[in-house]
């Protein structure tokens, strides 16, 4: 199984750690959002592995060339101006048709067990693809009252686990290539069609680790977990 890594953003919201780098470059915990990712890939015994890159795609192939030396065989598909995730996807068809494949955005950190998204393409013949699904995580800390507006404690940005966000893993047949736009993005297009067509399955994780690296913010929580030993893979 091949996994396409959706690597092309501008990243704007991490300048100034995006000025010269991609997003997939920027460190965590002393190593790059991308080298965690093929840890983690790698741990899910994917060794080949496909780069969809547009923004300081010539650092990403200085850093990663081959991808002998991190254990992997990496291929770059190189957007000239930005397609949108699922443009990005479509862009790198030749790459990825003929099979079952992963899909994951390039600023997550996880250790989702990919095998579980995998078994539902298994099991359901008419499913074109699986998504994994985490508990929101509030921006926010949250304050517990008693019913006499006692404050009874604080809670540091809780998982809010009755609302589910599409943490950006999937496993996709080929299928999904008739699918996707040229231009544009998966979760506007594709996902929304497979939905009404009952071909779209959603597996929640609770226990499992997930960040996604947005912000200045992120890089320095996430290196906070990741040094606690919250990411396991």
């Amino acid at each position: 199984m091949k996994a396409a890594i959706i690597a092309g953003g501008l990243a704007k919201r991490l300048r100034p750690l995006t000025e010269e780098i991609p997003k997939s470059l920027v460190e965590v915990a002393g190593k790059p959002i991308i080298e965690w990712q093929l840890e983690w890939l790698k741990a899910n015994n994917i060794n080949t592995v496909v780069i969809l890159a547009g923004y300081r795609y010539e650092k990403l192939i200085e850093f990663l060339g081959s991808g002998r030396k991190f254990g992997v065989s990496v291929t770059y598909v190189v957007e000239d101006t930005p397609l949108g995730t699922g443009g990005a996807i479509k862009n790198a068809e030749p790459y990825l048709s003929n099979e079952v494949f992963v899909a994951l955005n390039g600023d997550v950190l996880t250790d989702i067990p990919i095998i579980k998204l995998v078994k539902v393409l298994e099991e359901r013949h008419s499913a074109v693809a699986s998504i994994a699904l985490v508990p929101l995580r509030s921006p926010y800390g949250v304050v517990r009252i008693s019913g006499d507006g006692r404050i009874e404690s604080f809670v540091e940005k809780p998982s809010i686990e009755d609302y589910l966000i599409n943490a950006g893993v999937y496993v996709m047949r080929s299928e999904i290539f008739r699918y996707l736009p040229d231009v544009g993005d998966i979760e506007k297009t594709a996902f929304p069609q497979l939905a009404r067509e009952g071909r779209l399955y959603g597996i929640k994780f609770v226990n499992n680790y997930w960040r996604s690296i947005d912000t200045v913010k992120d890089v320095e929580e996430v290196t906070n977990d990741i040094k606690s030993g919250r990411l396991k893979f």
